[in-house]
C-alpha cells in the first residue's frame, strides 16, 4: 500500500498554502452543519451553546491555517462534549437499574468516620464541618476540571505536536470507557441521598451540593448555573472528574515540564479532595475514576500501535 496514510488530512494547513474557500472545504463545511444542527434540533433538545459552539468551529475552521490544525487537534475534546451533551437521549436509568443504597453503604463501611457516635460517610461529615476556606478552595479546583486539561492541550499545540493528539484522544478514549461504565453501573451522587434518601426519582436535573457555599461567598451562581443544566445525574461512578487529573499529569510527565509537574500533582489531589468535599462523589467514585484514567492510558497505548490507527490519525 502506497504511504499515502490520513494524516495528509491533519497537517495539509502546515504543510502546504493554507487555502479558504475550496469547494471540497465548502461541501466538508456545508455537510457538517446540516448534520450538527439536525442532531441538535430533531435529536438532542437545541440549546444557544449549540450555536456557539458551531459558530466556534466555523471561524477556527477557515480564519488561518493554524486556527484550522487547532481545530483539528481539539477535535476530540469537540467529540466529547457531543457525546456527553447526548447521552440525554437514552438516560442510563432506563438501561439498568440505579444503585443508591449500594455505593452509600459500601463508602460509609470503607471510608465512613464516626462523629459522636454516628459514623458518616466523608460528604455527610464535610457537609456537616464546612469551613469558608475549603469551599473557596474546593471551588477554585473544582471549577478548572476542564479549563486545565483545555490549557494544557493548547500547550502541547504549540510546543508538541505529536503530543496533542495522543493527549486529545487519549482524553476522549478515557471518556469512552467512563460512559460505558456510567450505562453499566448507574450510580446516585452522595447530593442525590442528602436530597432524596433512596428513593428514586428520575428526570431529575443536576444539583449544585456543597459547591453551593463557593456560590454563595463569591455572590454568583457560577456552579448552579453548570449544575441545573446537567441531565446526566447518574453518572456518580466513576468519577470523570478525577480522571482528568491524571491523564493531563501522565502527558506532563511525558513531556518532561519539570517543576510544572508539581502543579499537577497538586492539581490531582485537589480535585480529587474536593470531588468528595462537594458532595458530588464518594471516595469510591474518585477511585474508580482514577482506575479509568489509568486503564484507558495503558490501553490507549496499547492501541495506538496498531498500524491501521496510525494510518487514520496523526499519533
Amino acid at each position: 500500500m502506497k504511504k499515502l496514510s490520513l494524516n495528509r488530512f491533519w497537517a495539509i494547513e502546515e504543510n502546504q498554502h493554507f487555502t479558504r474557500f475550496t469547494k471540497q472545504n465548502i461541501v466538508l463545511a456545508l455537510s457538517t452543519s446540516v448534520i450538527y444542527f439536525i442532531w441538535f434540533s430533531q435529536v438532542v433538545p437545541y440549546r444557544p451553546e449549540h450555536s456557539a459552539l458551531y459558530f466556534l468551529m466555523l471561524t477556527l475552521f477557515y480564519v488561518s491555517g493554524v486556527t484550522r490544525s487547532f481545530l483539528k487537534a481539539m477535535l476530540p475534546f469537540i467529540i466529547f462534549w457531543i457525546l456527553y451533551d447526548s447521552l440525554r437521549i437514552i438516560p442510563n436509568y432506563v438501561v439498568n437499574p440505579v444503585h443508591i443504597k449500594q455505593p452509600y453503604e459500601i463508602e460509609k463501611y470503607l471510608f465512613g468516620v464516626n462523629d459522636n457516635g454516628v459514623r458518616l460517610t466523608l460528604n455527610e461529615y464535610f457537609s456537616k464541618y464546612h469551613t469558608p476556606f475549603l469551599d473557596i478552595l474546593s471551588g477554585l479546583f473544582y471549577i478548572n476540571w476542564m479549563p486545565v486539561p483545555f490549557l494544557f492541550g493548547i500547550y502541547a499545540f504549540w510546543k508538541d505536536k505529536a503530543l496533542i493528539y495522543s493527549f486529545t484522544y487519549c482524553f476522549l478514549f478515557v471518556n469512552l470507557i467512563g460512559f460505558v461504565v456510567y450505562y453499566t453501573y448507574p450510580a446516585a451522587p452522595p447530593w442525590y441521598v442528602a436530597e432524596y434518601g433512596f428513593i428514586e426519582h428520575f428526570n431529575i436535573m443536576g444539583n449544585v451540593g456543597n459547591l453551593k457555599h463557593f456560590d454563595a461567598l463569591v455572590g454568583t451562581p457560577i456552579f448552579k448555573g453548570i449544575y441545573e443544566k446537567n441531565a446526566n445525574v447518574f453518572a456518580a461512578m466513576p468519577s470523570l472528574h478525577s480522571a482528568y487529573p491524571v491523564i493531563v499529569l501522565y502527558f506532563a510527565a511525558k513531556k518532561r515540564v519539570g517543576y510544572f509537574i508539581v502543579f499537577f500533582v497538586i492539581f490531582c489531589v485537589g480535585i480529587w479532595c474536593s470531588a468528595v468535599y462537594s458532595n458530588h462523589h464518594y471516595v469510591i467514585d474518585v477511585l474508580a475514576g482514577m482506575t479509568c484514567a489509568v486503564l484507558g492510558i495503558v490501553l490507549f497505548n496499547l492501541f495506538v500501535r496498531k498500524p491501521m490507527i496510525k494510518y487514520i490519525l496523526p499519533l
